[in-house]
């Protein structure tokens, strides 16, 4: 394996070596090379190239040997995210260390090996497909094609029909999906057919956290000045990004919504960075809601393999595994 391709040697290297390199990958993974990026955040930062394949941007994450996963606070908790617990703590009439409450839901300490990949920078929505109006599909359903009709009236910007049907409003009119039912075998076939992959659960940890050591990738505590989904009403600017949103020291966009959870590559249908929602739902906080977006939570085994298109979202990558 070429060692330029690794963390060290590559932030060493000159930029117009990096441009040369990059180019050389964009050729062999048939791509389009768009340049090189600084990608500069919460103390971690990386100058990489960004690639365009199929409508979809990725950029090239450099291998490391990392330690993963979390058993203790590295600089503590801030005093918000201690005065957030502990109103919990009493309100459940519990005594309990907050440290060691979180160490729970945290996968042990060990030392990965993570290789060289070409990693798709957004989510990917999973079982909903573009469709036209007049697909048969849709029209064999009267009562969906009503609900749209009552949609197009009302002042709504979309409309969902569950696992079924859903409809946007657009600055060109409307814009429809239908919902195919997938499980996890098949999108990997379907992944492999187009010569992607999935991370694995230790490879999404290294993107998402680049081997931070503390709870987050900014730091033990949740920065309560970002502005956080689910948290803050962002109607007054709807297409502003949400902080956790903005690309990483990686450029990826990456463990931003706890009700997205990622696919991962495993022996069955296994995910990370969210739990669809489960502890926002439940009334827990914006600390505990955003703590299965940490790079050490422990990755959610599934109790099946059908994949719900409402939560779970897949990121294709490619391993440079043979690249010399």
């Amino acid at each position: 394996m070429n060692k330029r391709l690794f963390r060290t040697q590559f932030n060493q290297m000159e930029n117009i070596e990096k441009q040369v390199l990059m180019e050389s990958l964009a050729a062999r993974y048939d791509m389009t090379f768009l340049g090189l990026h600084t990608f500069d955040r919460w103390g971690q930062s990386c100058t990489t190239g960004i690639f365009k394949k199929d409508g979809r941007e990725f950029v090239f994450v450099p291998g490391d040997t990392v330690t993963l996963g979390w058993e203790q606070f590295a600089v503590g908790l801030n005093q918000e995210s201690r005065e957030e617990l502990e109103y919990l703590f009493r309100e459940w009439e519990m005594e309990r260390d907050p440290e060691e409450m979180i160490r729970e839901s945290m996968a042990p300490v060990r030392q990965a090996a993570i290789g060289p990949m070409l990693v798709g920078r957004e989510l990917e929505e999973i079982n909903w497909e573009p469709v036209k109006m007049d697909d048969p599909r849709l029209t064999a359903h009267p009562d969906w094609l009503k609900e749209f009709r009552d949609f197009a009236w009302s002042d709504s910007s979309s409309l969902t029909l569950h696992q079924s049907a859903r409809i946007e409003r657009t600055e060109d009119g409307f814009q429809t999906w239908i919902y195919n039912r997938t499980d996890y075998d098949e999108l990997l076939a379907m992944l492999e057919n187009r010569g992607f992959s999935l991370p694995t659960a230790d490879e999404w940890a290294y993107l998402c956290g680049g081997g931070c050591r503390t709870l987050f990738p900014w730091g033990d505590g949740l920065d309560y000045s970002m502005r956080l989904h689910w948290f803050e009403n962002m109607d007054e600017d709807e297409n502003r990004p949400y902080d956790m949103e903005e690309p990483n020291f990686f450029g990826l966009s990456i463990a931003y919504d706890p009700y997205m959870r990622e696919v991962v590559q495993a022996d069955r249908l296994t995910t990370c960075g969210g739990d669809g929602g489960c502890n926002i739902c439940g009334g827990l906080g914006p600390f505990l809601g955003f703590l299965p977006c940490s790079p050490h939570c422990k990755p959610e085994v599934q109790e099946d393999n059908e994949l719900n298109g409402d939560y779970d979202f897949y990121r294709p990558i490619i391993r440079l595994e043979n690249y010399d």
